[in-house]
């Protein structure tokens, strides 16, 4: 062999060498590429107010049905639904046919006992005089005792037909129902219902685990669908002694104000209680991911060696663009924040600067 075909030998050699260093190279580029790279972000607990939200319809303090105690025509109802009231104003006017029956009755039991007690102070008289017997006095008194009694029943009679012909609410409100129109016979329904709506209150319902945390003066935050995010200040005035057997809840009284009178009944609202503190761990909400066809939520948390942990979490509270979690999540773990599309549970991450 001469020495030309010597060296195109170690050429071709020297060529193949570098060609497979190369490759090994690029074999371990790609190995790298492929390791997912993220980012992430150190939780720590910190102290978060344990706030239990919870829905209810408002309801009228009081609620004053208003009718007539004995059957009679209407003649005129004053007032409309929705219509503002006052203590002692007039709603409605009734037929007044039967007092002027009711006022004779009355003048003609008046007339019976004056004679009555007529009789009995001249059977006294007789009687101290040795003209009577005590028969006939005691006979008298129990006459006289009867036509009082009479009397006593024909005014409350009277007086009970005409508070019945003009009706009047006992309490300043609103009139939120009116059953009849002028000209109707009053029926079983009253005429109309007026509701005090200042203060309001609305009945929302607690568990066993929170009802020790409720008491009677705390505040409470109310909203409003009709309102929006606007907030208004209520403090809770009854706890219900007493679990509810089918939900196994006990009943909470939330007294509103209303000074305005702008919350009606019927309004759907929440109520947000401050039930404590706790020490929470704290995560960003990018950390949390859900997993598809289920409502279970998971975090990410990057190990010592590398690797990441799929850990499922229970979510408490929302805080602004941070959620609370119960658990799930250690202190001072290092939670994934982005690139989680990626990964899986045990599979190597690089970290990203």
């Amino acid at each position: 062999m001469n020495k030309s075909s010597i060296l195109k030998l170690m050429l071709g050699a020297l060529v193949l060498t570098g060609c497979s260093g190369e490759e090994k190279k690029d074999d371990g580029k790609k190995a790298e590429e492929k390791i997912p790279v993220v980012k992430v972000e150190t939780v720590h607990s910190r102290v978060v107010d344990q706030l239990g939200t919870y829905t209810a319809t408002v309801e009228a303090q009081i609620i004053n049905n208003i009718s007539s105690s004995m059957p009679n025509r209407i003649k005129q109802i004053l007032v409309d639904e929705g219509q503002r009231v006052s203590a002692g104003q007039r709603v409605a006017v009734l037929d007044d046919v039967n007092t002027f029956s009711y006022e004779t009755q009355v003048d003609n039991a008046r007339a019976n006992l004056k004679n009555v007690q007529l009789n009995y102070n001249r059977a006294m008289e007789l009687y101290k005089i040795g003209g009577g017997t005590k028969q006939q006095v005691d006979n008298m008194e129990i006459q006289l005792t009867n036509a009082k009694n009479s009397l006593s029943q024909a005014e409350r009679t009277l007086r009970n037909a005409r508070e019945n012909t003009v009706l009047t609410s006992p309490i300043s409100g609103v009139v939120t129902a009116r059953n009849y129109d002028p000209g109707d016979m009053t029926g079983n329904l009253p005429i109309v219902t007026v509701a005090r709506i200042q203060p309001v209150k609305l009945v929302i319902n607690v568990t066993e685990s929170e009802l020790p945390k409720v008491h009677k003066g705390m505040p409470a935050a109310i909203t409003f669908d009709t309102y929006g995010d606007e907030k208004f200040s209520g403090v809770v005035s009854t706890v219900m002694p007493t679990v509810d057997a089918q939900s196994r809840t006990f009943g909470v009284e939330i007294t509103l104000p209303n000074a305005d009178g702008r919350v009606l009944p019927g309004m759907f609202g929440r109520a947000t209680l401050n039930l404590g503190k706790a020490d929470r761990v704290v995560v960003p909400d990018k950390a949390v991911v859900k997993q598809q066809g289920s409502g279970n939520q998971y975090v990410y948390v990057l190990n010592s060696d590398g690797t990441v942990s799929f850990n499922q979490v229970e979510l408490g509270q929302r805080l602004g663009n941070e959620y609370e979690l119960i658990s799930g999540v250690e202190s001072g773990s290092q939670v994934v924040t982005s690139g989680q599309a990626k990964l899986a549970n045990g599979i190597k991450v690089n970290v990203a600067k």
